[in-house]
Parts: structure tokens; C-alpha cells; sequence
């Protein structure tokens, strides 16, 4: 078995998981891939234990270890937003993700770091299963370029910060739906409606759903509500603001656009697949993590 490990590098709980894990793998005999961050990381504290090459993760978009054993899973140590970034370098290669929580929240990082011993020898029997989330593909007309155009939570489209509100004029599978006056539109998956969708007022959704959510952000027209469309349906946006620029984030990755970019987004053509082990469940993190039925 071949697992590479994935985390925030900055953060001192993290580092020492991931040694934590490193420990672990070694003693259960699993080779371990770490991303570059978490590599470079590794080499300036100096742990010798853990320098063979071997331990050092393909840049080639491949995904073999350096005896070209294919990668079984992926490690994400942290919060939820480095499960996204885990996420967008796992992309499309059909690689299952396993979320350690040493964040907040955690609603795909959910794996409690008390429990991590106890999961990874599950994971190791094979005692898990998976799931799968819908994922967005964002494209462009010609005068952009998207740098990261895939989506596991939402793609939001803003105002710039100080400008006064956009207008996003609003196709659905070619049909005008709406033209929103408003600091910005949130696009979201089931999977991300518990982010910035939630946030702004919009609906949860089980992440099982087929669906993709429309929320607006602070629209100028009280009657308008956010949007459940089916996820085979395709959205185009057109954006007109006060300065000509307006501001796209992809996953909380941001890029700034003219006026003249059309946007496109549909469902992307593969899924990212969670590993599940225990109890989990949606609803049980509902009661846990938004306080659902407490006094």
C-alpha cells in the first residue's frame, strides 16, 4: 500500500501529525509519499528517518512511488481548506482521500486526530468505503485564463473590494434565469454548501444530492432567493460592474476578470472520492459541528 500525505507545512500541529503518521506508516510498513510543501518541511527539521527518495511526491502528475507502485490513497492533514488544496492536485486521478482533522470545522477533514491510529489501521484492513462528490468545471471565453477551473465547494463570483455591486446576468442551460444585482453570486455543490453558501444564507444540501446551488450575495432585490438547479445543467454568467473588473474564486482561489469574460460552468467529468471509515454520516455533523438540536 502506498499513501501520500498532504498538509499545510506552516502549521505546527500539523507538522507534528504528519511525524506522527510518518511514525505510524513506518511501523506498519506502508510507503508514504509526502506533497513537495510537506517535504521541503521535513528536510529543514531534519528527520533522517524519513529521507529516502523514495518518500518524495511524483511531480510528474504520475503518481508512482519510485518503485512505480501506484498510489492507493491520499492523506489530507488539516482543515477543510487543505482538503480543497488536497483535492485540486488529486483531480480527475480517481485517487481516494482520507481527511484528518487539525482545523476547525471539518466537514470533509472530519477524522479527529485521537482517532488517527484507530482509522489507519481500519483503512490499512480495508474497512472503509467511499464516497463520492460532485465536482464543477469553470471555463472561460477568450480574454481569461483559469488556473485552477475545478471546484469541489463553489465558484463564487464578487465585487471587487470598494466598488459598488455587480450585475451578473444569469443563463441556465441557454435560458435567462435571473439578472442579479448584487456584491456577488455563489455557485456552489452540495459538498460546498456547508462553506460559503451557508454563510450567505443558502440551503444545506446532503452531499449525495444532484444539484448545484445558486446563492446570491447581499442582492439588491429582497425577493430573491437562492436556487436548487439539477446538476447535468449548464450555467452561463455575463458580469457588468462600475470599474470594468470583477473578482472569481475557485476554492477560495482568487483571479481578477474583465468585463468582457463570459463565464461557463457544468459538472465536471469525474467525482473526488471521500474515504469513509466509522460512523460518519452528514447528519451526525450536523448535530456536531453546527449544534443541531442543542439546547
Amino acid at each position: 500500500m502506498t499513501i501520500a500525505i498532504f498538509g499545510n507545512a506552516a502549521k505546527k500541529n500539523t507538522i507534528e501529525e504528519v511525524i506522527h503518521l510518518l511514525e505510524f506508516m513506518q511501523s506498519h510498513k506502508v510507503n508514504v509519499l509526502l506533497s513537495q510543501e510537506l517535504r521541503q518541511e521535513m528536510n529543514l527539521r531534519e528527520y533522517p528517518q524519513f529521507s529516502d527518495d523514495n518518500l518524495t511526491l511524483s511531480a510528474d502528475g504520475q503518481w508512482i512511488t519510485a518503485d512505480g507502485e501506484p498510489l492507493d490513497f491520499a492523506l489530507s492533514v488539516g482543515g477543510d481548506g487543505t482538503f480543497l488544496t488536497t483535492a485540486s492536485a488529486i483531480g480527475d486521478k480517481n485517487i481516494p482521500i482520507l481527511g484528518i482533522n487539525c482545523g476547525h470545522l471539518g466537514f470533509l477533514a472530519d477524522v479527529q486526530t485521537r482517532d488517527v491510529d484507530k482509522i489507519m489501521r481500519r483503512l490499512i484492513q480495508g474497512k472503509y468505503t467511499l464516497e463520492q462528490r460532485s465536482v464543477l468545471a469553470l471555463t472561460c471565453s477568450e480574454g481569461g485564463h483559469i488556473s485552477l477551473p475545478f471546484a469541489l465547494n463553489e465558484v463564487a463570483v464578487m465585487k471587487q473590494a470598494l466598488s459598488s455591486m455587480i450585475t451578473i446576468e444569469t443563463l441556465v442551460n441557454g435560458q435567462p434565469l435571473h439578472t442579479y444585482e448584487a456584491d456577488g453570486l455563489v455557485i456552489a455543490t452540495p459538498t460546498g454548501s456547508t462553506a460559503y453558501n451557508l454563510s450567505i444564507g443558502g440551503p444545506l444540501m446532503v452531499p449525495q444530492t444532484r444539484g448545484i446551488l445558486l446563492s446570491p450575495i447581499a442582492t439588491h432585490s429582497l425577493n430573491v432567493r437562492p436556487l436548487v438547479i439539477p446538476d447535468d445543467w449548464k450555467i452561463d454568467l455575463r458580469v457588468r460592474s462600475r470599474n470594468g473588473n470583477y473578482l472569481i474564486s475557485v476554492d477560495g482561489r482568487s483571479q481578477i476578470f474583465t468585463d468582457d469574460v463570459t463565464l461557463h460552468i457544468e459538472r465536471a467529468p469525474y467525482t473526488v472520492k471521500l474515504v469513509q471509515i466509522g460512523e460518519h454520516s452528514f447528519l451526525k455533523s450536523l448535530k456536531d459541528k453546527l449544534l443541531w438540536g442543542a439546547n
